[in-house]
């Protein structure tokens, strides 16, 4: 069996986080995804803890590691024209370009998609930015460089992390970028299907700010019902959500109608608290949240979470642990569906890393090839893939517009 982009071949001229967790996924799916690296120092990521350290000295990123594996690296200069005709060379026999430079830079270089597609009109070209850069939907901010707290803050969601008393909070480190590279492999895939329908390939423009303000769209449909602007801290209509004390954690619950406040409040032995006027209802339960906190942290306070969460599903009530890194590496649920898998790396030994998500019933498993050393693949994709020989290869190496991985200093 093959996986579901066997034979799509993908180059990702991309650094840190988004661009390179969107061509993870889909590597993962079996496309061949090439890696376009600067010379010299490649990836930004290469240089970012936490490291593994080998015998011999090497030292591996993790973050690189975790984002790169099941690709090739093809160490090229994009500043020589050699470097962009090899780049083009490469452009016609692909079918993918995913790429999060800032917002101009292909284009300075004659390498941006209208350049591309008249020497491929087949290319699908996703770019990845901070605010959109798609001609008829460019708006003041789109030059702008962005990183994802900037995403995340400008669609409003870190003015909905933490507690009112608190500045704005960021949720966890990358999850602007992870989403986007999510949506954006999915705008990829959308391409794709169209291109077998219509023959051309098309522009995929993805904003970071675009991504987090769809993600964040239930502050969109609020104020647009309400013209009520909702802030961090306790929600006005629903409670108890969030995390509760138990005897060796925290147990996360959400009871969001009277349906689920009963059957938790019968879970409890409570069930006094259905009709009492201070429990009534959503509003009137969150507007009485500091009564009912304490009702359910006592109850909790003797249980464990794992016999928490039996008797609540009894009930019919979902819940579930807070889970530390330690939990989840020792949780049996997720390792039933194979959610860390074990990359070998030639530094940094066998590690766990987290799987792309989605598992399909007529594909074998994701594989699990390690990420590529820098300009490991430059040789045999010149050679092998674009025609260049030997002598050619050794010339582009001189002049510094490649560089292979045989000539890494370790």
């Amino acid at each position: 069996m093959e996986r579901p982009l066997t034979g799509v071949r993908i180059i990702g001229l991309e650094q840190y986080m988004t661009a390179p967790y969107c061509t993870l996924l889909l590597a993962d799916a079996g496309a061949e995804v090439i890696k376009i690296e600067r010379p010299g120092r490649g990836d930004p990521r290469r240089s970012i803890p936490p490291y593994a350290t080998d015998e011999q000295g090497r030292r591996a990123a993790g973050g690189f590691i975790g984002y790169n594996r099941n690709k090739k690296s093809l160490a090229l200069n994009l500043r020589a024209e050699a470097g962009r005709q090899i780049y083009r060379d490469l452009v016609k026999v692909s079918d993918v370009v995913v790429e999060n430079l800032r917002p101009g830079a292909t284009d300075k270089l004659g390498l941006g998609y209208e350049q591309l597609k008249a020497i491929n009109p087949r290319l699908v070209y996703a770019a990845i930015s901070g605010f959109g850069r798609l001609e008829g939907y460019t708006g003041p901010y789109a030059g702008r460089p962005a990183f994802d707290i900037v995403a995340e803050a400008m669609g409003g969601i870190m003015n909905l992390v933490g507690f009112a008393d608190k500045p704005p909070s960021w949720t966890i480190y990358g999850m602007a970028d992870v989403y986007t590279g999510q949506v954006t492999a999915y705008g990829v895939m959308l391409a794709l299907f169209m291109r077998e329908r219509t023959g051309e390939g098309q522009f995929v423009d993805s904003a970071m700010l675009d991504n987090m303000l769809a993600f964040n769209e239930r502050m969109v449909t609020l104020y647009s019902f309400t013209g009520e602007s909702p802030e961090r801290g306790r929600l006005k209509h629903l409670y108890p959500r969030g995390a509760f004390r138990c005897q060796d954690g925290y147990l996360a619950l959400n009871i969001p109608d009277n349906v689920q406040w009963g059957r938790l409040c019968e879970a409890m032995g409570r069930e006094d608290l259905k009709d009492d006027p201070r429990t009534v209802d959503g509003t009137a339960r969150a507007a009485n949240a500091d009564f009912i906190r304490p009702i359910i942290e006592d109850w909790l306070a003797g249980k464990t979470r794992a016999r928490t969460v039996v008797l609540l599903g009894e009930h019919g009530v979902p819940s579930g642990p807070v889970y530390t890194a330690e939990d989840i590496f020792n949780d049996p649920h997720i390792a039933a569906r194979h959610m860390l898998v074990t990359i070998d790396d030639p530094v940094a030994g066998p590690r766990k890393y987290a799987r792309t998500p989605l598992h399909l019933s007529s594909a074998p498993e994701i594989p699990t090839a390690p990420a590529p050393r820098l300009g490991e693949h430059t040789r045999p994709i010149l050679r092998d893939l674009l025609g260049y020989d030997e002598a050619e290869i050794e010339r582009l190496q001189a002049q510094g517009v490649i560089e292979t991985w045989e000539e890494e200093v370790v």
